[in-house]
């Protein structure tokens, strides 16, 4: 009876146990991990969520003052109402790529300079798409000061989806402030833009104003944090049953292995 092979499986199957329970082990607390932190964030953007619709819907206020703009961000000032004046600057005007309510169109991206020399991109509202011509070569009236009331928007870099902003052929796919700023030279631009106009607006000034139709902005959050958690909550049960199933079938083998090797009374048969 030869047990040389059963005898030196031994150890190789001590190893694989070992290898298999620290990889198991691992994959358990990262899964378990990215499930609690997807938690976390599910708490936040709900806590996010509340913050914007009570800010939504408060009284205008003053823009922030330019030593307050390094410190602008999505989650203390994204969809703030905001009132100010200025003065349109002539030939300072781009159009955006936009889809809305309305259909495929474009964003009216002019400059509003203020009393202190500081420049405002301001989304005046939506276009279609045969009017991009129009509002790239119409020149708003210098004229007086206007007044502007909308909703403090925050910068989108980039481009949009596989496609890149091209300042030079007149191709905005985001309102990118810096690139919209730089283009235009604009010296002392805020980091933000202005959507003029408050939701819900849009019907009743479409009539009065004609075109660019303002107050379009949506107002909407992705938040599928608990579907992400859910989900990595869910491979961390299946390691648990992996394992369970793996350690089942170890202790099968080694049932099986134990049960060849021979006794301390027996003796293997020796060949003459």
């Amino acid at each position: 009876m030869d047990t040389a092979p059963t005898t030196m499986a031994l150890p190789r199957r001590g190893l694989r146990r070992a290898v298999l329970l620290v990889l198991g082990m691992a994959l358990f607390l990262g899964f378990v991990s990215l499930g609690t932190w997807q938690v976390q964030r599910r708490t936040w953007k709900l806590d996010l969520i509340e913050r914007v619709d009570q800010r939504v819907h408060a009284a205008p206020v003053a823009l922030p003052p330019v030593d307050q703009w390094p410190g602008i961000s999505a989650a203390q000032h994204e969809y703030l109402p905001v009132v100010f004046e200025g003065r349109w600057l002539p030939g300072k005007t781009v159009v955006a790529q936009a889809v809305t309510e309305l259909g495929a169109g474009f964003w009216v991206m002019t400059a509003l300079q203020q009393d202190d020399g500081t420049q405002v991109l301001v989304n005046r509202g939506f276009v279609p798409q045969e009017q991009r011509a129009q509002w790239l070569e119409a020149t708003p009236s210098a004229d007086g000061t206007a007044t502007v009331q909308g909703l403090l928007r925050m910068t989108e870099p980039g481009g949009g989806f596989l496609r890149t902003n091209d300042p030079a052929q007149q191709r905005w796919y985001s309102r990118d402030v810096a690139a919209i700023s730089s283009a235009l030279g604009l010296p002392r631009a805020a980091p933000f833009f202005v959507d003029a106009g408050l939701p819900g607006t849009a019907a009743a000034s479409s009539a009065a104003s004609g075109w660019p139709r303002a107050g379009l902005t949506v107002i909407r959050f992705h938040n599928s944090h608990l579907v992400y958690a859910l989900t990595w909550y869910g491979l961390a049960l299946m390691v648990v049953v992996a394992g369970w199933y793996v350690a089942r079938y170890e202790r099968r083998m080694g049932a099986r292995a134990a049960s060849r090797l021979p006794t301390h009374d027996e003796h293997p048969p020796t060949t003459p």
